[in-house]
């Protein structure tokens, strides 16, 4: 993707507010960042259309729903060409459960995030995915006992020094 517009400070302020309240007002937004409504609706709009903003969405209360488990999974590919890291992750793309993957330096190669039914659950994605061919050599699972905490959100202006 190339780089959209160089970015203000108040283009940040933007970002990190709707980042917080993905519904807030386009006045109330602009009352939060200094401008008046037009020229701020002129600036997300320009943000979007420039990709800094990918999309809007709820934050689901998922213990409201019942049971999760969310289990985080380091993977070591048995081979470590390009065409082994494409075809692992044109794969695990289509598994619904995986929905955080992050390939990383260190002792292994992934960082997968799955959130399962349960146990037996989370167990069958993966000896399914052992049985098929995703070049998996070996795996290690981490199930989530209590997050105390989940952030939603970057500090985007600490990030790029803007504070």
């Amino acid at each position: 993707m190339l780089p959209g517009p160089k970015l203000d400070r108040i283009d940040l302020k933007i970002l990190a507010k709707l980042q917080e309240e993905g519904r807030i007002t386009n006045v109330e937004l602009a009352d939060a960042v200094g401008l008046s409504p037009s020229p701020c609706l002129t600036r997300v709009k320009r943000l979007e259309k420039a990709g800094y903003i990918s999309g809007y969405g709820a934050h689901i209360n998922f213990s409201k729903l019942g049971e999760v488990l969310t289990v985080f999974t380091e993977v070591t590919l048995s081979e470590h060409r390009q065409g082994d890291f494409s075809r692992f992750e044109s794969r695990i793309v289509k598994i619904d459960e995986i929905v955080e993957c992050h390939m990383v330096s260190g002792g292994y190669d992934y960082l997968l995030k799955f959130a399962a039914r349960g146990v037996s659950h989370y167990q069958s994605i993966m000896e399914s995915m052992l049985a098929s061919d995703y070049g998996i050599e070996k795996y290690f699972s981490y199930v989530v006992i209590k997050s105390p905490f989940i952030k939603h959100h970057f500090p985007i202006q600490n990030l790029l020094g803007q504070n």
